[in-house]
């Protein structure tokens, strides 16, 4: 893009992650081929290039894990707390050391900058295991009852826009409290979560305890549906979490969902306009706006919305698209021709409907999957920019004039996962975020993460959360006085 600076290139090695040409599926600690033998290829969104050919899970194969976790449960839920807490250390030690490794990986099979996969992701993995491992040994002080007992087998479906972080919020707690785990990761991302097989083996985790199938929508279904699963979690679309719903109503499974969003990110005319416009950027254009909780609605005061919106573009003019492994790099492709072709279509959606569309000026490489940093002005509540989650680096922003208008108008969506604020008052920011309905409300910055903060949404955007104390409780029951279930 456009910059008053030049930069010489500063790639990082891809050979740094040595991706074998095919990989199977991990169930009961090793590797293996599909019951069907179907296999799909991964492909690098920057390059279109494939990367290695996956074997495809089936519903024969999600059997075959969720019997091989149920035989591991026995030994692994009686183990005592500390020593799974030792199996969970140091598979978050093993991380740490691999995190080069695991980065370039990432940015390879996601198509974020490696800036990204290197300095949120991996540390927030390993983070993240780190702080389950010490909960091991303590669940009898968490908050839910004396001795909490694990529910079994647990079938965790992930996406592709964070791999490595979501099969973390998922297995950590899990493992934590005595669960064994059936995981899928997304088709177009399952290399990280089969390196992180590779991890399970090197820490010695007991076999079955931890078990991967990469497929297609079909396995997780099969998963979802499995009799002998005993808590679902997912994370993902709606409309995909509105069937997992169905599907499980009138089981006795535990379900988790988080799903999709439409933040709004509330700037008042007393904010730091620099700041601000730094917190704007992170909240949208951060993995390519391809995250749940991104600010895609920007809320902000009459007064000062033309200067900001004049600062705004100065600083997305300044910002660098191109090769995810250059560490220069601001904005990676987009994850797959699909969801580029969705982010294209609302783009244009937005344009017949009257917003003022401005992108910036940068010049997309001739190869991969791409979207150049773009915002809408003009945009009316009516608008579907500001309603449908775009997930993708697409801005809508909409002005008010009052507290009281800026809250009507962010919590006018069907969404509830994220909010943010930016004003010098503390008084302001108490009082508009104790009438948001998000999750999770930020204030003075945007899309800050810690393992120790429970993270989930209300309405559409799912139930339960993940992280923290919190996250322990969808994966225990409560034992009766004899320490029976």
């Amino acid at each position: 893009m456009a910059s008053v600076f030049e930069y010489a290139p500063a790639p990082e090695s891809r050979t740094i992650a040595d991706i074998a040409p095919s990989y199977g599926l991990f169930i009961d600690g090793e590797f293996t081929d599909a019951a069907d033998g179907k296999v799909f290829k991964t492909v690098s969104p920057s390059t279109e290039e494939v990367l290695s050919e996956i074997a495809q899970a089936g519903p024969e194969d999600v059997d075959r894990a969720v019997r091989a976790a149920r035989k591991a449960f026995e030994k692994w839920s009686a183990l005592p707390g500390a020593e799974r807490g030792k199996y969970l250390f140091r598979i978050a030690r093993i991380i740490q050391e691999r995190s080069r490794e695991l980065a370039v990986l990432e940015t390879l099979d996601n198509g974020k900058p490696i800036r990204e996969t290197r300095d949120a992701d991996l540390p927030l993995v390993a983070a993240h295991f780190f702080y389950y491992a010490g909960w091991a040994d303590k669940l009898d002080h968490a908050g839910f009852g004396p001795n909490p007992l694990p529910l079994g087998v647990a079938g965790q479906v992930i996406p592709w826009n964070f791999p490595l972080l979501m099969l973390a919020w998922k297995i950590a707690p899990a493992l934590a409290t005595g669960n064994t785990v059936v995981l899928k990761p997304a088709e177009t991302t399952p290399l990280s979560a089969l390196f992180f097989a590779d991890i399970c083996r090197q820490a010695g985790l007991p076999k079955g305890v931890v078990n991967i199938l990469p497929g297609y929508g079909d396995a997780g279904a099969a998963l979802v549906a499995h009799p002998d699963v005993n808590k679902v979690a997912f994370t993902g679309s709606t409309a995909v979490g509105k069937e997992i719903a169905r599907t499980l109503a009138g089981t006795d499974k535990k379900l988790t969902l988080e799903l999709g969003g439409k933040g709004a990110n509330i700037v008042f005319d007393d904010a730091p306009i620099d700041q601000a416009v730094e917190g704007i950027v992170t909240g949208i254009f951060f993995n390519q706006g391809q995250v749940c909780c991104a600010g895609s609605r920007l809320l902000v005061q009459e007064s000062i919305q033309d200067e900001l919106l004049d600062s705004l573009k100065r600083r997305l003019s300044t910002l660098r698209l191109g090769d995810p492994l250059d560490k220069n790099t601001d904005i990676g492709a987009i994850n797959s021709a699909e969801q580029l072709a969705r982010i294209t279509a609302l783009a244009e959606t937005g344009e017949a409907e009257g917003a003022t569309r401005w992108t910036a000026p940068c010049d997309l490489p001739s190869s991969g999957y791409w979207f150049a940093p773009t915002l809408f002005t003009n945009v009316t509540q009516a608008h579907t920019i500001a309603r449908d989650e775009i997930f993708g680096p697409v801005l809508s922003v909409l002005s008010f004039r009052t507290p009281d208008e800026a809250v009507a108008k962010a919590n006018n969506t069907q969404y509830g996962l994220s909010a943010g604020i930016w004003t010098e008052k503390g008084s302001r920011i108490l009082a508009v975020a104790s009438k948001l309905r998000a999750g999770v409300i930020w204030s003075n910055t945007f899309n800050k993460f810690d393992p120790t903060s429970p993270f989930g949404g209300y309405k559409e955007s799912g139930f339960g959360r993940e992280g923290g104390r919190h996250g322990l409780e969808a994966y225990l029951a409560p034992s009766n006085p004899k320490g029976e279930r």
